[in-house]
């Protein structure tokens, strides 16, 4: 009974000690990509509410990448922590197995290795996936939040803005339009498909919560069937802003597509897959190496805790014992790097994939029975 508890109270500790951590390192990296996304607003256009919603679905991608390094820092921290409140000393003293307590962290490990997976297996991919639905489903980009005084505007697709002058009001002064991707096409009389349009207006308006720009007082430029400039001046017209679509991508990107559909990609049954370009073989690789980041790399947290356990084998009068703590701290953090070196030769060449999968799992048996070997003969490193 009382070793349950004790070992229950290592549980606790650690895992708040990990999650205490990797909130923060999350928190910050969340905060940096936040600022990356203000360009949704400033460039895109997009409503304030919209860019709040889009920085939030990405809390989990962020916290995920954390949390081997979260663990690695926790388990260290707090073996280092009950080592000076002497509370390893009475347990060895008290007769406490040593590989048991190697046992907790390990099992610790696999819970936080089973969180990872279900977040980069089931959750980030839907949030992901959620986040990019809810750009593409913006019925439009707020125009008076795009255009500034005197300044070239290229956010929407295929058309070029600039105004001399704007108002708080949302009044424009002398207006150029230059579109090349046939947005403006609704504005010529004649009934064609050509897409080199040019508006010149002295004034404008932006109205409140409506996807249109009134003009005043200017000119249309196009060209006709003959390739002949033609002019159609204006007094009053009404730009709708419907068919204008921002530089925002909108097709799913590999991290967005769920993990079912990748693994038919990668085993493909069904050759009418609509998964864009799955039958390249480049895009295999970049698939292959996304599958390897999901699963494999949530294993190398137990190879972690193995190596980190290995402080629990030395004694505290030990004059090198502060060099050794930093060591297996280093060689844990220098694994966790060869992790991310090695993930990107997973898409490139088959045997990296197959290593980056192998090596946490042999290494982690491993070094796991020297450790058992050496606990149970109570061995002194």
């Amino acid at each position: 009974m009382l070793k349950n508890k004790i070992y229950n109270y290592f549980f606790i500790q650690i895992l708040k000690n990990f999650i205490t951590i990797l909130l923060t390192f999350a928190a910050i990296a969340w905060v940096v990509r936040a600022v990356n996304f203000l360009d949704l607003m400033v460039e895109d256009g997009f409503a304030s509410s919209v860019y709040f919603q889009y920085s939030l679905l990405n809390i989990t991608t962020i916290v995920s990448r954390f949390v081997p390094l979260a663990f690695l820092v926790s388990l260290t921290i707090s073996i280092v922590k009950f080592e000076r409140q002497q509370e390893l000393v009475i347990l060895w003293t008290s007769g406490f197995s040593k590989i048991k307590v190697a046992n907790i962290f390990l099992l610790i490990a696999f819970f936080i290795t089973l969180f990872q997976l279900i977040l980069s297996l089931l959750v980030n991919p839907y949030l992901l996936g959620s986040s990019r639905f809810l750009l593409n489903n913006q019925k439009g980009s707020q125009i008076n939040s795009i255009l500034k005084s005197n300044e070239f505007s290229d956010s929407f697709k295929g058309i070029t803005f600039h105004v001399d002058k704007k108002e708080n009001t949302n009044e424009l002064t002398n207006i150029f339009i230059k579109d090349v991707g046939g947005n403006l096409n609704t504005l010529i009389s004649e009934n064609n498909k050509e897409k080199n349009t040019t508006v010149i207006a002295k004034k404008g308006f932006i109205p409140k919560d409506k996807d249109t720009l009134i003009l005043f007082d200017g000119i249309i430029q196009t060209f006709n069937k003959k390739n002949e400039i033609q002019n159609v001046k204006f007094e009053k017209t009404e730009l709708s802003l419907n068919k204008m679509s921002t530089r925002t991508i909108t097709e799913p990107k590999i991290q967005e597509t769920s993990t079912v559909l990748l693994f038919k990609c990668i085993f493909p049954k069904d050759d009418n897959l609509n998964l864009t370009n799955c039958s390249k073989d480049n895009y295999k690789g970049v698939v292959v190496q996304n599958i390897s980041r999901r699963i494999g790399m949530p294993l190398y947290v137990p190879l972690v805790a193995t190596i980190i356990s290995f402080l629990l084998l030395f004694k505290k009068e030990n004059k090198y014992n502060f060099l050794k703590k930093y060591t297996l701290f280093a060689i844990s953090f220098a694994i966790l790097i060869l992790s991310e070196v090695l993930l990107g030769y997973t898409s490139i060449y088959k045997l990296a994939a197959i290593f980056y999968f192998l090596f946490p799992l042999s290494t982690s048996c491993l070094l796991y029975i020297y450790l058992a070997k050496n606990m149970l003969s109570e061995k002194v490193l």
